[in-house]
């Protein structure tokens, strides 16, 4: 496929830089008119949108924007179009046809085409285009440039939906051998010591992804055959460079290339073929299943908020139980979940099928369409680590209700490494707090509990957890009454067991002394000296202390 003027020069060329800031007011100026794409807001940036925001949110007749603006309807080359072009996106063709108006190249790319050909309906619909990113920004006033690593285009539509627009580049380390440069040549250039040039020149990990390239070069470059398709909006054709329509019809995730490097290039590789086969229903070609075991060991060298937000993609897909089957089969849950890999290897088979009968309940909850947070997610995976790891409650008056040992750590991992926001973090804990409660092991206050914050959230989680152990249902259907179920007994009788304990009112003497009731942290506590959290127990219904304490960690959080 040739490449206009407006592309980059072929190799040995001199090599095309992103447009300046002001080529914006040069097209603007030569256009001397604006589109709808440009009437939209764009959320603020410092560095990348100087233009002041009421350049966006003005408001222009339709017949302010002349018909010859827009490209025309493409005439296809006789053929029908192979993607029925009902099911693409209005807004996506927009940005296409003015893409194409202005001299590039601009194809629909990756899991939208890929989906279009199972048959399923694309999540979002990506574009990869042979203009820079700041000619993608020149040509349209409602777009923001994001990323180092990987430059993106992202252009704003009403209702908060982004279409996201690439430029075609090279794979780094291909191009980098095609020009003879090694990895041994690069450290000598930075200084580096002649001792460390096996351990560089076997170092693939991608650390730039900026370069540059064709539109076969970018197909080449991505990670899998099925995400290599291109389409073609002006011939309705797809544009297949790596073979991956053969491998859509036969049902395979296959790599791109030597599977080994690829996957070494950048492990996260291995959740995203996880996901895909989990999703989509596909079976990992055998090669490339071999090269990810391989490159599990690889995963600790990714950025830890890469691996935290692929993972958290694996549950909120309502694929959590067959992606973790198979992150376990690769062993790769030792470093993705430690606290679950060490349950595994403790409680055996029995605890990996009560661990799987909560990752399915989680999905059968998420398959109806209803909405949950982060923290409700990972509460529900980690409820049977939480219950049969033992608990130690601290007498300190000043030390909070803890869960197990192993969960606390994960959750200070992934807030100190991997960015998880504070506040998902501490409603994780207090959700499994929560269950102590309402499963009756810990006293609770029935006015205050169900005042809580968290309460609902809390419900949720144990909803989930009844369906996926058949246990302490009867305890669930009075909670939803608004009843308080039977108090477990101290020997851990169930529900239907013994009567429940009965609780000792604390009698008061001369008054209440200035300062009681209160932690040394000033946060209110029970009778027993601990600080009130979800499920706490204080004397009498009526007094609200116990639900306060979680407003006031998130206050903290913002």
């Amino acid at each position: 496929m040739t490449r206009d003027s407006t592309e980059t020069p072929p190799a040995g060329g001199p090599t095309l830089q992103p447009a300046p800031d002001d080529a914006r007011e040069v097209a603007a100026s030569e256009a001397g008119s604006l589109d709808p794409l440009e009437v939209l807001p764009v959320p603020e940036a410092a560095e990348e949108n100087p233009i002041a925001m009421s350049a966006f949110t003005e408001t222009l007749s339709e017949d302010t924007l002349p018909e010859t603006d827009f490209l025309a309807q493409p005439t296809p080359s006789g053929r029908p179009a192979e993607i029925d072009p009902e099911k693409l996106d209005p807004d996506a063709l927009k940005v296409i046809h003015r893409l194409l108006s202005h001299g590039h190249q601009a194809y629909f790319v990756g899991g939208c085409v890929r989906d279009l050909m199972l048959g399923r309906k694309p999540k979002d619909f990506d574009i990869a285009t042979s203009a820079h990113p700041g000619e993608v920004r020149a040509i349209f006033r409602n777009c923001r440039l994001i990323g180092r690593r990987f430059r993106l285009a992202h252009i704003y539509f009403k209702g908060g939906k982004i279409i996201e627009v690439s430029t075609f580049r090279a794979n780094p380390t291909e191009l980098d051998a095609s020009n003879g440069v090694t990895a041994a040549d690069t450290g000598a250039e930075n200084g580096e010591e002649e001792g460390s040039e096996t351990e560089e020149s076997q170092d693939l990990l991608i650390t730039h992804d900026n370069v540059f390239g064709t539109a076969e070069q970018d197909a080449r470059r991505r990670d899998f055959t099925m995400n290599g398709l291109f389409y073609d909006v002006a011939e309705g054709q797809v544009i297949d460079y790596v073979r991956g329509r053969r491998d859509i019809d036969e049902r395979y995730i296959r790599t791109i290339g030597d599977p080994e490097i690829r996957m070494r290039e950048d492990p996260v590789r291995i959740l995203r073929a996880v996901r895909f086969a989990a999703k989509l229903g596909l079976d990992i070609e055998s090669r490339t299943y071999a090269a990810m075991e391989g490159a599990v060991e690889d995963l600790p060298r990714c950025a830890p908020a890469r691996l935290l937000e692929e993972t958290f993609r694996l549950i909120r897909g309502g694929v959590a139980a067959p992606t973790l089957r198979l992150l376990a089969a690769l062993d790769a849950l030792k470093v993705l979940l430690p606290p679950v890999a060490a349950y595994f290897k403790e409680n055996g088979r029995r605890g990996r099928d009560t661990f799987y009968a909560f990752a399915e309940a989680l999905d059968r909850r998420v398959s109806t369409g209803e909405p949950l947070d982060d923290a409700i997610l990972l509460a529900a995976l980690l409820v049977p680590i939480a219950q049969t790891a033992p608990v130690v409650e601290s007498q300190d008056p000043a030390e909070r209700p803890s869960v197990a040992q192993s969960i606390e750590e994960l959750l200070a991992e992934f807030v100190q490494s991997a960015r998880l926001p504070r506040r998902i973090a501490e409603r994780c804990r207090l959700l499994l707090i929560a269950q102590r409660t309402l499963t009756g092991e810990r006293r609770r206050r029935t006015g205050a509990f169900r005042r809580h914050p968290l309460f609902n959230d809390a419900l949720i989680v144990f909803e989930i957890s009844v369906e996926a152990t058949g246990q302490y249902r009867e305890a669930l259907e009075a909670w939803k009454r608004g009843e308080l179920p039977p108090l477990k007994s101290a020997e851990g009788a169930t529900e239907g067991g013994e009567a429940p304990r009965k609780r000792r009112r604390r009698r008061r003497r001369g008054g209440r002394k200035a300062g009681e009731g209160a932690s040394a942290t000033g946060a209110p506590v029970s009778p027993d000296g601990e600080a009130a959290e979800p499920g706490d127990d204080s004397e009498g219904d009526d007094a609200d202390s116990g639900a306060d304490s979680d407003g006031d960690s998130e206050s903290d959080e913002g």
